[in-house]
């Protein structure tokens, strides 16, 4: 099965699509590239910058890649590195990012909101869920969906659910002023397309969130976007939010790519709000879940949320990718009615767009899939080996 989608990997307009990315390419000794698309072929662009990090830092880094794929070193075809992608055959891809910060967004959509405030409510019992969603869409739903937070309105609609006692942390970073921004891995944590995805051994009620995530330089400016699955526990949060560790930051818990597509003549940020967003989720039990969203309906621009990331009290001098929040938590019923969906070993993930193409993943066990070794200090070596530091 994931054979045969990781062949619709790309965008729909890739032909004239700025797409980077990283690969693990033969050397001596081997190690990771940036590279760009060419055609149907993937370039090394380790001539122009060592790190995913460094090139993103580029003024007019688009103009800069345009400039440097024709002479840029052939890796092989695209459909050939993605082959071996699933087998980890050199050369295969990895995730676009290197040395970034990992940032996560929380509660930016109305949807995603109220199942926050439900996993809140019933302490990560599946079984209430249900009855609780229907609760809490009846009152707050349809009024929260189009309050702009930290606008005056929302302030009174948070002074008047905090007199009937209806408050929840959630709904403080859902329509208060400031966002929720967590860190959800490490950098160079992140798996890529084709790469296994980790749910906890423990959790009995989980689910991917498909996001958008932003490709953000050393001064907070967004440079270009990816795609995102956001694994969560919605039990292990649900129990508390001070398990947002646990319930986010796992052995590969933290998939981004396939390609960073950079702002340029053919994508800009006005195309990126418009994005839309689909889920598919195919089980080996013959289960089936397709969902879709779109972007504009977001509670908080693309540009708040890097505003509200960096700052003059917060910086991060290697860039940051930012998760900008699930657009939908699936919720269909899967092994019994009213229990919802929860994640099975051997659930292929399908996170697609059209201008960003598609983030395809196989989900398993965080203990069964390989343990994440190769950390900035092996990078820094790697790259220092091969003559690529200076």
């Amino acid at each position: 099965m994931l054979e045969s989608l990781i062949a619709h990997t790309l965008p729909q307009d890739h032909e004239r699509a700025t797409l980077v990315g990283r690969a693990w390419i033969a050397g001596n000794p081997a190690g990771p590239a940036v590279v760009a698309l060419r055609g149907e072929d993937l370039v090394d662009l380790s001539a122009l910058a060592a790190t995913m990090s460094e090139l993103l830092d580029r003024q007019d880094v688009a103009a800069a890649v345009q400039s440097a794929l024709a002479k840029a070193p052939l890796i092989g075809r695209l459909q050939d590195v993605l082959a071996n992608t699933l087998k980890q055959q050199v050369p295969y891809l990895l995730p676009p990012c290197d040395l970034q910060a990992v940032k996560a967004a929380g509660v930016t959509f109305a949807d995603s909101l109220i199942e926050r405030v439900i996993e809140e409510q019933i302490r990560g019992d599946a079984s209430r869920a249900e009855a609780v969603r229907a609760e809490i869409a009846a009152a707050l739903g349809g009024e929260i969906s189009r309050i702009k937070p930290g606008s005056p309105e929302a302030m009174r609609l948070r002074e008047t659910l905090m007199k009937r006692g209806a408050w929840s942390q959630y709904l403080e970073v859902g329509i208060g002023p400031d966002a929720e921004v967590f860190t959800k891995c490490q950098p160079m944590a992140s798996v890529g397309t084709g790469m296994g995805v980790g749910i906890h051994a423990d959790s009995t009620w989980n689910n991917p969130e498909p996001e958008v995530v932003l490709a953000l330089d050393s001064r907070g400016q967004i440079v270009g976007a990816t795609l995102g699955n956001d694994v969560n526990l919605r039990d292990v949060e649900g129990r508390s939010a001070l398990l947002l560790g646990r319930a986010k930051d796992n052995n590969a818990s933290s998939a981004i790519g396939p390609f960073i597509r950079l702002f340029d003549a053919h994508f800009t940020l006005d195309d990126l709000r418009k994005a839309e967003v689909s889920l598919t989720i195919a089980g080996q039990d013959n289960f089936r879940l397709e969902a879709a969203s779109h972007l504009s309906k977001i509670s908080r621009d693309p540009l708040e949320l890097a505003a509200q990331t960096f700052g003059s009290s917060h910086q991060y001098p290697d860039g940051a990718m930012l998760y900008t929040g699930t657009m939908f938590a699936p919720i269909q019923d899967r092994d019994a009615p009213g229990m919802g969906f929860t994640h099975k070993p051997g659930d292929v993930v399908t996170i697609r767009s059209p201008k960003l193409g598609a983030l395809i993943n196989r989900v398993d066990f965080c203990d069964r899939l390989p343990p994440w070794k190769f950390g900035t200090v092996a990078l820094m070596r790697n790259l220092a080996q091969r003559g690529l530091l200076r």
